[in-house]
């Protein structure tokens, strides 16, 4: 039988805990008043935060880290701490195996967000995609109504000030991860299957294992809400409730003539059958819209009403990396998107087409510049044909080296090999492949007028403040010129 999570008082040593989900876990442990350490490789305002939280922070992932947190954390007694890891952890991780050694309580940190959710009634986003922004968006309807959830997801919000926000009511909002099988371990109140797409080859062969993860899942909910534009979930899911952008889908919530500008979405929404009212977005898309839907079907199982759904909704902001909006620089806006497969890739685009009319009105040809960066070997591999055409709403798009994301490239694709596919379907397709290669690509590719979106979710984004800062000096020769 596996051990349970002690939550009365015994410490916590988190390795890796600067990721997006452990520093999550954290900081809600840590704001409960619970002794809590971690090791990471550097500092970031990630680490900070939880810094700033009295979380102890060890600068390398060391062996004598489990001692010494031990030493730190409880220095009468020094009981071991339970220890917690990701996914991304190895058996030859000196710290983990020195926790295995010590005989220290080890959990996945799947493990820790089941036990948290048990404690509370548990609102689980899942699926493929949308995970992160309808979670947010949950999130931020229920802090609006007054309910106060928990929230953990993979993305940072404005709202709360980072991914994590401890709340004092009697729900928790959280996303549910299939990239590793760990969803099942997590049983909700309420379940949210947004889509269901093969995206994780590194761990699943077939799309059949990837329903299967998410039929486990649904079984343990207590209400399922899916979305009935993913045929796979209608089918293999069944939900309790559906939502849809399709009026013939006959869904229980539907939004209807949508309208998509520049400065966001509108659309007449709909409750089996009833008109509720009229929904504004400030952040684009239709597949925010599909993630607003969610929300409000979740709202409305918690009997929010719908005025106040709508009014929370008109203010999301979005979570960061997510259609981030970085930089406009010599006419030229910058956006920052977390969309690494095929399918994200493809609406991603299509609302940055949306929002390329915002771009210098006056210019007739106002241009989407994609730079892409793979990530992961296998999926790359395996969804090849996918991604080649995935990238019509781009005018020029720019491919980089991949992203291995600590994988083994047993397939030996290259950068190369992704730039040729997408070559086959578009004509104005190159190759940078390092991120030094690519500020110098945008140095030469880059006009005023342009919407320039960087598409990883590696470390792609490290290069946007470099050609934010070419592009201001630019303008700023340029205006110096023209006096």
């Amino acid at each position: 039988m596996p051990r349970a999570v002690d939550f009365s008082g015994r410490p916590f040593h988190f390795i890796g805990i600067g990721g997006i989900g452990m520093s999550a876990l954290a900081y809600v442990l840590a704001q409960r008043q619970l002794p809590v350490s971690g090791s990471d490789q550097r500092l970031t305002h990630i680490t900070q935060r939880l810094q700033d939280q009295g979380v102890h922070i060890f600068w390398s992932q060391e062996a004598d880290n489990i001692a010494q947190a031990a030493k730190r954390l409880s220095p009468e007694t020094q009981v071991l701490p339970q220890v917690v890891c990701s996914t991304a952890i190895g058996p030859e991780n000196p710290e983990y195996q020195a926790a295995i050694d010590a005989g220290c309580p080890i959990f996945h940190r799947s493990d820790i967000l089941a036990a948290l959710m048990g404690e509370t009634q548990g609102i689980a986003i899942a699926g493929t995609h949308g995970k992160t922004t309808t979670s947010s968006m949950v999130g931020y309807v229920l802090l609006k109504a007054g309910i106060d959830p928990t929230i953990v997801i993979g993305g940072e919000v404005s709202a709360w000030q980072g991914n994590a926000h401890v709340g004092t009511g009697e729900y928790m909002v959280a996303e549910a991860d299939e990239s590793d099988g760990s969803l099942v371990k997590l049983s909700a109140a309420i379940g949210v299957i947004t889509n269901i797409e093969l995206d994780h080859p590194d761990h699943y062969s077939t799309l059949d294992e990837v329903v299967g993860i998410f039929k486990h899942f649904a079984s343990q909910c207590g209400v399922v809400i899916g979305s009935a534009d993913c045929e796979t979930v209608v089918s293999q899911i069944q939900p309790t409730v559906t939502y849809s952008l399709r009026l013939e889908s006959e869904a229980d919530y539907i939004a209807s003539d949508i309208c998509e500008t520049a400065q966001g979405t509108t659309a007449e929404i709909w409750e089996r059958g009833q008109r509720l009212g009229e929904l504004h977005l400030a952040i684009l898309g239709r597949h925010n819209l599909s993630n607003a839907l969610a929300a409000i079907a979740v709202a409305r199982q918690l009997g929010i009403g719908f005025a106040a759904i709508a009014a929370a909704l008109v203010t999301f902001a979005g979570a960061k990396r997510r259609f981030d909006h970085r930089g406009f620089h010599n006419n030229v806006l910058f956006i920052d998107d977390y969309a690494h497969h095929p399918s994200e890739i493809t609406v991603t685009l299509a609302a940055a087409r949306v929002k390329s009319t915002e771009v210098l009105p006056e210019v007739s040809q106002r241009r989407v510049v994609a730079v892409f960066q793979p990530h992961r070997y296998s999926r790359i591999t395996t969804l090849l044909q996918e991604f080649s055409r995935a990238f019509g709403d781009a005018d020029q798009v720019i491919v980089t080296d991949i992203y291995s994301a600590g994988e083994t490239n047993t397939s030996g694709i290259t950068g190369e090999d992704i730039t040729s596919a997408i070559g086959e379907y578009h004509t104005q397709v190159s190759y940078a492949g390092t991120l030094s290669d690519v500020k110098s690509k945008l140095a030469l590719v880059l006009q005023p007028g342009d919407l320039v979106i960087f598409l990883t979710a590696g470390n792609l984004n490290q290069v946007i403040p470099d050609v934010m800062a070419h592009q201001a000096e630019q303008a700023e020769q340029t205006a110096l010129t023209s006096v």
